[in-house]
């Protein structure tokens, strides 16, 4: 069977800048969102720098509880909320919208998850000298897990580049809704396996570059 896919590189290379903008839109937004709320999982914990159990118990509850649904489940979920914000039900902004609140759920475990490898006896240091909490914070607690935290960050960049190609069947741009029409419904393989194997190389560069990043900063 014969391919279309030299005739569709124009529409692959704009699916692919698509691919892109949706991801690091979503992990931007996702990243601020997911580290506040994982300082707070953290901080609010018991023996934390702000103990509170309401705001523990509220936090903890909201990322369990929305953290392990599947996209193509949350996405669907969360459209009236997307439509309320950014006016539109469908589309990337909705894609965007839905993909930051996922991805802000994982990264909060995942932050919360590394802060744990800050030893607490450099957060006591830190306060004796009589440095603020919020000081600790940022010039003791972050800076200290900033490797093992790039590191959560590159898988959640993987996690956030999967969910972008699921997107494509809830009517978003980007690759993942170019192999969906061109390749899969048309049955061109080729062009589903183009798109296959750049979302591979895409996750490997991102890979590769986390691990790098986080490398650097455990050797300093």
């Amino acid at each position: 069977m014969t391919t279309r896919l030299p005739d569709l590189t124009g529409l692959l290379g704009q699916a692919l800048v698509e691919t892109l903008y949706i991801v690091a839109i979503s992990l931007a937004v996702g990243t601020v969102f997911g580290l506040a709320v994982g300082l707070g999982l953290y901080t609010t914990r018991s023996g934390g720098l702000y103990a509170s159990r309401p705001v523990f118990v509220t936090l903890n509850f909201l990322v369990n509880f929305f953290r392990p649904i599947p996209f193509v489940i949350f996405i669907g979920a969360v459209q009236p909320l997307a439509r309320l914000v950014t006016g539109t039900g469908i589309g990337n902004p909705a894609i965007i919208f839905a993909l930051s609140l996922s991805a802000g759920f994982f990264v909060a475990r995942v932050v919360e998850q590394n802060l744990f490898s800050v030893d607490p006896g450099v957060i006591e240091a830190s306060r004796a000298m009589g440095a603020s909490r919020l000081k600790t914070i940022a010039a003791v607690l972050i800076p200290e897990a900033l490797g093992p935290l790039v590191l959560g960050l590159t898988f959640s960049f993987v996690a956030v580049v999967d969910a972008s190609a699921i997107a494509g069947v809830l009517g978003g741009g980007g690759l993942g809704n170019f192999s969906l029409q061109y390749g899969f419904r048309q049955f061109d393989w080729a062009v589903t396996w183009t798109t296959v194997l750049i979302i591979v190389a895409i996750v490997q560069l991102g890979q590769l570059l986390g691990n790098t990043v986080s490398r650097r900063l455990l050797r300093r």
